[in-house]
């Protein structure tokens, strides 16, 4: 069998505004805004390694720490090295959204995002299917992921 290879983003680019990692009271690492941005308007993309899903399957059974994100029915993003928008974390009302087009992974802000703020994105439907607690804080937590 002919293996296509795998195709790796910059780490680096893809992203319109000035955002930083650091702690988050969420979970872990999340993204900062470092200067206000508008509502509804593209953050960026996330990067990182298209990979197939069965291969992201295999990753993820392997129990490190993965940012893996199905872009379609065959292929997923493994963003474990690529950009710092691979720190976002979820929260229940969460002030940007992930789209995902072609395979690329984008982020949107749904609302104005203020200096500082962490930014975040609702996972929705994702691997964890409800058994994962929600650290996110908001009065509208779903209290599962």
């Amino acid at each position: 069998m002919i293996r296509k290879p795998s195709r790796s983003l910059s780490r680096t680019t893809k992203i319109r505004f000035a955002v930083r990692s650091g702690p988050s009271g969420i979970e872990g690492t999340g993204v900062f805004a470092d200067a206000p941005i508008p509502g509804r308007t593209k953050i960026g993309e996330v990067t990182g390694e298209l990979i197939s899903i069965r291969t992201a399957r295999k990753r993820a059974r392997e129990g490190c720490r993965l940012c893996l994100i199905d872009v379609s029915d065959a292929r997923a993003l493994d963003c474990t090295g690529g950009n710092v928008l691979r720190h976002l974390n979820h929260s229940c009302r969460s002030n940007a959204f992930l789209r995902i087009m072609h395979e690329r992974v984008e982020v949107y802000a749904r609302r104005a995002i203020r200096s500082g703020e962490e930014i975040t994105v609702d996972y929705g439907e994702s691997p964890h299917s409800g058994g994962m607690k929600c650290r996110c804080g908001d009065p509208a937590c779903r209290d599962r992921i």
